[in-house]
């Protein structure tokens, strides 16, 4: 997953901007990185800790020429060191708990709404599907479901 595909993710998750989305990853990662470059650590508990290392001086050897010996000069290198409970999930001993984003009570909503088009959808698709038009109902039957978020960020724009 690449950062553009991590805005879309959150932004259908929360319901909200791509832009918004978009400016809040840009400003976590500059906190992130301001934090690490002042040699501060930062921690997400269950997630993990990224800190800042001091890596020394050491000896390597060239590998185009095995005989030749390169320094390699002393640096600081972020490190990112995983929580317990992301390394629990990761391993499979654990199972992600649900998304909770905003009130439980509109997204129920939102379902019971989203079932009686479906329902609609399938009683109108054998009456197209005589004239030989299945297709398109797979499309329309698709097109409800890419309103249903459209829907939630007027929900909670209201409150």
């Amino acid at each position: 997953m690449n950062k553009a595909e991590l805005v879309n993710e959150v932004a259908k998750a929360t319901g909200q901007t791509k832009l918004d989305v978009h400016n809040t990853i840009a400003s976590l990662l500059h906190s992130l990185t301001s934090a690490m470059a002042s040699g501060e650590r930062v921690t997400l508990v269950g997630f993990g800790t990224f800190e800042r290392r001091h890596r020394q001086a050491r000896m390597g050897v060239n590998p185009q020429n095995p005989d030749e010996k390169l320094r390699i000069a002393a640096a600081r290198v972020p490190v990112f060191r995983p929580g317990q409970e992301l390394k629990a999930i990761v391993d499979g001993k654990q199972k992600m708990a649900a998304l909770n984003v905003g009130s439980s009570e509109p997204k129920k909503a939102a379902a019971k709404k989203a079932t009686p088009k479906k329902a609609a959808a399938k009683k109108a698709a054998p009456k197209k599907a005589a004239k030989k038009a299945a297709p398109k109902k797979k499309a329309a039957a698709k097109k409800p479901a890419a309103k249903k978020p459209a829907a939630k960020k007027k929900a909670k724009g209201r409150r």
